[in-house]
């Protein structure tokens, strides 16, 4: 693929620059908020080279590329920005709030999911060579893999901070260092033998304490409100006194009204969200696994599955395990499933091809959209075949609680998350196994000998 090439070819058949108001990316799509959607034209989009398909949903235009997407947007931001034109941070004011909700969590976490999944990937291996002995827990080996695998975690509001000040239009820099200020040993050391909930004051000011490592919300909502102050005083403050005035008022005033305010807000409401969450599935692990195992793809198709990936990223910085990154993994073993029938059904070799491309994609990358927009979308009877495939394997997880230690997207390399202990890893492979197979029989079933790729 020619990123270039790719880049203005979407550019050119959705309006030009003047029709784009807003651009973002996650692992596979280009996010593109448009002035006038009336200009794209869908089927021009879908013939450039290097698109799999286009998804206009939930206020945005998405044009499915692939894990080749950022190298995509790279170029594609050159050519929007070069104009001069757009100001990517500002929201068009008639976005809808679903809309503005959707960009801001892709544009904020994506640029963190390698970092996220490699470093859970590392934890699991750690754990498993633990356990077979080939690594002593305590020893010097284990501190630093261990410390090198939990860093993203515990500096999460440091890295959260640059990606939401990018979004939101604010220094990425001071962003961070606002982030940093929140995690200092001597701010920490101030709880004592507490921890949450200690208390003291800031210019008389009573201040709730809290520890903020590993934790999300309360550092998006921080940079969320600080980017008002930063544009402010981006406005406001005389070029030659920037350099000074910018960053001094910035911390001065943002640091003790997030420890003040907007902290402790955050971090109960994360907690919240997530407590309400993991009771459901402790009260109805099968009901749970049988909506998340059936029904991502269906959120996946929509483009809004990014609204329940903060709540799995907060549960693994919190407790360590997340419940419902297995039910994701269901859906994703269902569709490979539901291609492992078809290939093995039909007798048209680009549909065979297809679904063999699709099967070694998830496999080994897990992302399941372009198998998913290339042909289960397109067939009706395969698309509820991998709903069914993804809801009994994800009933059998929820069932067992069963729990991932990493934040990860569904495929065989990603399985080590699973190793949190010998029960727990069975019984993943046993769901994900169920779900394979009920896909590919109902795969089967659900082909025709004569089916084409359409």
């Amino acid at each position: 693929m020619n990123y270039k090439e790719t880049a203005k070819g979407i550019l050119e058949h959705v309006g030009g620059v003047e029709n784009i108001s807003n651009m973002s990316h996650c692992a596979t799509r280009l996010r593109l908020n448009l002035k006038d959607e009336t200009l794209a034209n869908d089927e021009d989009v879908k013939a450039v080279d290097g698109v799999v398909n286009v998804i206009n949903k939930a206020g945005q235009y998405q044009v499915l590329i692939g894990i080749e997407v950022p190298h995509v947007f790279e170029e594609f931001e050159k050519l929007v920005k070069g104009n001069g034109n757009v100001e990517m941070a500002e929201s068009n004011e008639d976005e809808g709030i679903i809309s503005k909700v959707f960009s801001a969590i892709s544009a904020i976490f994506a640029p963190l999911l390698p970092a996220l999944a490699g470093s859970g990937i590392l934890r699991g291996l750690l754990i498993l060579a633990v356990q077979l002995g080939m690594i002593k827990e305590g020893s010097g080996t284990y501190t630093i893999l261990y410390s090198t695998s939990m860093a993203v975690f515990y500096f999460l509001p440091v890295l959260l901070a640059f990606t939401s000040g990018k979004r939101f239009g604010a220094s990425p820099y001071i962003s961070a260092l606002i982030g940093a200020a929140l995690l200092h040993p001597d701010l920490i050391g101030l709880m004592g033998d507490i921890g949450n909930g200690a208390t003291t004051s800031f210019f008389g000011i009573p201040t709730v304490l809290m520890n903020y490592n590993s934790t999300v919300l309360p550092i998006i909502i921080t940079i969320w409100a600080y980017s008002f102050l930063y544009k402010f005083l981006d406005r406001k403050v005389p070029e030659t006194l920037k350099l000074v005035i910018v960053p001094l008022v910035s911390l001065v005033v943002m640091v003790p009204l997030t420890l003040i305010v907007i902290g402790p807000i955050g971090v109960y409401v994360g907690e919240g969200i997530a407590n309400v969450v993991n009771w459901l599935i402790e009260r109805s692990g099968i009901l749970t696994g049988v909506l998340i195992g059936g029904g991502w793809s269906v959120l996946v198709s929509f483009g809004v599955h990014w609204a329940v990936n903060p709540i799995m990223i907060n549960n693994i910085s919190q407790f360590g395990y997340d419940y419902i990154c297995p039910l994701t993994f269901a859906c994703n073993f269902a569709v490979i499933g539901t291609a492992l029938g078809v290939y093995l059904k039909a007798k048209d070799p680009q549909l065979k091809g297809f679904s063999l491309t699709g099967i070694i994609t998830i496999v080994l990358s897990a992302i399941i959209e372009p198998t998913l927009f290339g042909m289960l979308v397109k067939n009706k009877k395969l698309f509820l075949a991998q709903i069914i495939g993804g809801a009994v394997g994800g009933a059998y997880l929820g069932l067992m609680k069963v729990v991932t230690n990493a934040f990860v997207f569904g495929s065989v390399t990603t399985f080590p998350a699973f190793i949190v202990n010998n029960a727990n890893v069975i019984h993943g492979a046993i769901g994900l196994l169920i779900a394979t197979i009920v896909g590919a029989v109902l795969g089967y079933m659900f082909t025709n000998k004569e089916d084409k790729l359409a």
